[in-house]
């Protein structure tokens, strides 16, 4: 069994203070063997443990230590110390097969590990669970689990997923069910793969989950232009849209009026496919899969129409006293139209402030790729320098999902600070909310 070996600990943390320091083994707690990070989140979740160390001679020590449910232990490990299992799957539709060449070594990396579904929210296939780790879900009751199901259908998931062992998922579904663990589930629609038919028949398997699977979203393929030597697959149209929305809605209607809730949702990118609005907030159920782009416009939008009616009946509703500055906001193609008429929007709450948007056609990816997500240093300089030389922009506002995750760094490796130097203007991230943008547009 591989040592839970100590990388460092916390100054004036319990383990601190009972004098373990990094290079000291972290045998066991309560008697139960520490492995990696999640027996060591979970077993810690107590007030009272028995805290098995062996010290760098050799030297066994046990610590009875008594604190409060949440206290944290003060273990110092990095994050390479969770050991990322890679997904075993080969299938038709990733992402991750479709990068260009020369990007950072981190974006290939296919992770399948049901650690990371927990911990970051990641979407795991299932296909490389172990009997003992599906047990370690079971017995430690780390929930949600958020699942990458696609198809019920065993011989259409072994195909899609090209894994000989990927046609069991309704085991694990059923033993998650059984057992209570709840789960969030996530379909990646196809064209002529798993849609039409095959959809419908998903829809009503998984729907026998409700409530512990709680909430399932239907996200379709998305395709990028570097997909030599990959499998040739085609992007969802209108009528194709149209169909699904048609199909999931009668899922969603059904359950919302059995149970309150809709159960299944669209991503965002079928609405703007099939050219219809986007439904309103209540639509949604309280947002269960706003990270997977599942109502992220309808809860921007929402936030908008509230911060501008919050600062109206206040003080915070006063006149924009400069018009010296004019203020840009970047975009991906699918959500021009929405942004220019929400920016209309607050132009007539607020008429001197000065809004250009910039939607940026991915060039980097593929044209097919429109969302904000995936915009790239290079496709903005490229489509917005020629703009700003004829016409200046003060400051320049790029919604932080473009961005990777606590840092200023976008997918191809510009930073906020080397894109605004060669633009000549300011650049800064703001968090896709209505409250945020409007908070930055006003304190420009």
């Amino acid at each position: 069994m591989k040592k839970f070996i100590i990388n460092g600990v916390e100054d004036d943390s319990i383990l601190d203070q009972m004098e373990i320091t990094a290079g000291d083994i972290l045998l066991s707690i309560n008697g139960l063997p520490v492995t990696d990070i999640l027996d060591y989140r979970y077993l810690i979740a107590d007030e009272s443990l028995e805290v098995e160390i062996e010290k760098a001679d050799g030297e066994i020590w046990l610590l009875d230590i008594e604190k409060e449910y949440e206290d944290d232990l003060g273990v110092i490990f990095p994050e390479a110390m969770i050991g990322t299992k890679t997904c075993k799957n080969n299938c038709v539709f990733c992402f991750i097969d479709q990068l260009p060449t020369g990007m950072r070594e981190s974006l290939y990396v296919k992770d399948d590990d049901e650690r990371l579904s927990f911990l970051t929210g990641n979407y795991i296939t299932m296909t490389n669970l172990t009997p003992d780790e599906l047990n370690r879900i079971i017995r430690y009751r780390i929930m949600p689990m958020n699942l990458s199901i696609h198809t019920t259908n065993p011989e259409l998931r072994i195909k899609m997923l090209r894994n000989r062992f990927a046609g069991d998922v309704m085991s694990y579904l059923e033993s998650f069910y059984d057992n209570g663990i709840v789960m969030n589930g996530q379909i990646v629609l196809v064209p002529d793969y798993n849609d039409g038919l095959e959809l419908a028949q998903t829809l009503n398997d998984l729907k026998a989950f409700y409530p512990v699977l709680q909430s399932l979203s239907v996200v379709p393929v998305g395709l990028s232009e570097h997909r030599q030597g990959l499998e040739s697959l085609r992007l969802f149209n209108q009528e194709d849209a149209l169909k699904t929305l048609e199909m999931i809605n009668a899922v969603h209607d059904e359950m919302a009026a059995k149970h309150g809730e809709g159960f299944v949702y669209p991503s965002d990118e079928f609405f703007l496919l099939a050219g219809i609005p986007i439904p309103d907030s209540d639509y949604y159920s309280g947002f269960p899969q706003i990270e997977n782009g599942v109502g992220m416009i309808a809860d921007f939008k929402a936030s908008v129409t509230e911060s501008l009616a919050q600062r109206k009946t206040s003080a915070a509703m006063s006149p924009v006293k400069t018009t010296s500055k004019r203020i840009g906001l970047l975009t991906g193609r699918a959500a021009e139209p929405f942004l220019s008429n929400l920016l209309a929007e607050i132009k007539q709450h607020y008429p001197r402030l000065d809004l250009s948007l910039f939607p940026i056609t991915n060039h980097f990816f593929g044209e097919a790729i429109t969302v904000s997500g995936l915009l790239t240093g290079c496709d903005i300089l490229a489509q917005v320098k020629p703009q700003f030389e004829k016409n200046p922009i003060d400051l320049l506002l790029l919604p932080e999902n473009a961005l990777r995750s606590g840092t200023d760094t976008l997918l191809d490796d510009w930073t906020l600070e080397t894109l605004g130097q060669a633009l000549g203007v300011t650049i800064a991230g703001v968090a896709v909310s209505g409250e945020a943008l409007l908070q930055a547009l006003l304190e420009a």
